[in-house]
């Protein structure tokens, strides 16, 4: 239990740090790139801290970000659109290795606005279990 706390722990400073990026309105090229490596980051945070909630709580290993997001699922911390919406988000964590591709690069930052709040939820709604 304590890594799991302590998971949570750095899922929550992650994702504090990516919503200083994610709220602004107009950002410029470098903000944009920096908000997907926040991103990342916290993307990271908070599948592991997930991972972690579902092997210690829910007793069940998982290997992989998309395996987690369906397991969220079946064990109620996600419903299905919201599951949807995760696997769709590991898809995209996966392309940001293609940022240097303007057009990859717009349609992710599109997206983590929405992603930002799923990770927040996700990390909420396993605290309130632990």
């Amino acid at each position: 239990m304590e890594r799991l706390q302590l998971r949570i722990n750095s899922a929550e400073k992650a994702l504090a740090s990516f919503h200083e990026l994610v709220i602004l309105t107009n950002p410029n090229q470098v903000e944009r790139d920096a908000s997907i490596q926040r991103f990342e980051f916290s993307f990271e945070a908070c599948w592991k801290a997930a991972k972690q909630y579902l092997y210690d709580i829910e007793g069940i290993d998982v290997a992989s970000p998309k395996g987690v997001i369906r397991s969220l699922r079946e064990n109620n911390i996600l419903t299905e659109e919201e599951a949807i919406q995760g696997i769709q988000m590991v898809n995209d964590r996966n392309l940001t290795v293609h940022t240097y591709n303007e057009e990859v690069a717009i349609k992710i930052h599109s997206n983590l606005k929405q992603y930002k709040e799923l990770l927040v939820s996700i990390i909420e709604r396993m605290k309130t279990k632990v």
